[in-house]
């Protein structure tokens, strides 16, 4: 385990370049055990927090974008994504701000959430100021109990826990990898709709342009 900490203090610019890329595309999981081995002293906390939360802001910056400039013609695309939006919609109308800043910790709806934004009437000014503290609070949350976590298992299990957070970190990566190139294998063969299929047309009231 020493030569993994010593590898991971040599190459922690990749170790936060993943972070950064992992909640980018989503992975609040990863946070946990990453920050189970910040409270072990493997990876600095403040970095890990500022990569999460960069990521995340980053990640649902770009599907606002992508939604608000694509989103019509990826739902005539890609029909069966029509329940996520219309259920982050309807969340929208009845919480306005309030779900903006929570959607992240939404499950059901968290995926969908950004790009069914972006064909919303909500202006990108408001979405960007909005998503940036929502970011922030997520990335927050979950390094603090990822890092409460370790030193609770620091506590109990002494340097063992150490050994316990590279592992069980090492172990996610590899399956989220693993379960995230399914995923797409999965949704590549649900996109084949059959022909004489028409697509369900768009609900929300797209923005002036």
């Amino acid at each position: 385990m020493d030569y993994v900490n010593q590898l991971i203090a040599d190459n922690g610019a990749w170790f936060y370049f993943i972070v950064f890329v992992w909640t980018f595309l989503e992975g609040e999981t990863v946070i946990l055990f990453a920050g189970f081995a910040a409270a072990q002293g493997i990876v600095d906390p403040l970095l890990l927090l500022v990569c999460a939360w960069l990521g995340s802001f980053a990640g649902d910056q770009c599907y606002f974008w992508i939604g608000r400039n694509y989103g019509t013609r990826l739902l005539e695309r890609f029909p069966r994504w029509r329940p996520g939006v219309d259920t982050a919609l309807s969340w929208l109308e009845r919480y306005d701000a309030g779900f903006i800043l929570s959607f992240r910790f939404i499950y059901g709806v968290r995926n969908l959430s950004s790009f069914a934004l972006g064909l919303s009437t909500v202006r990108w000014e408001r979405f960007l100021w909005l998503n940036f503290v929502a970011a922030g609070l997520w990335a927050a949350s979950f390094v603090a109990v990822g890092y409460f976590l370790g030193h609770v298992f620091k506590a109990v299990l002494g340097d063992v826990a150490r050994s316990f957070g590279l592992v069980m970190l090492g172990v996610f990566v590899a399956i989220g990898g693993g379960m995230w190139l399914l995923h797409l294998l999965q949704r590549r063969r649900q996109a084949r709709v059959p022909p004489g299929v028409k697509p369900l047309g768009v609900k929300a009231v797209l923005p002036p342009p």
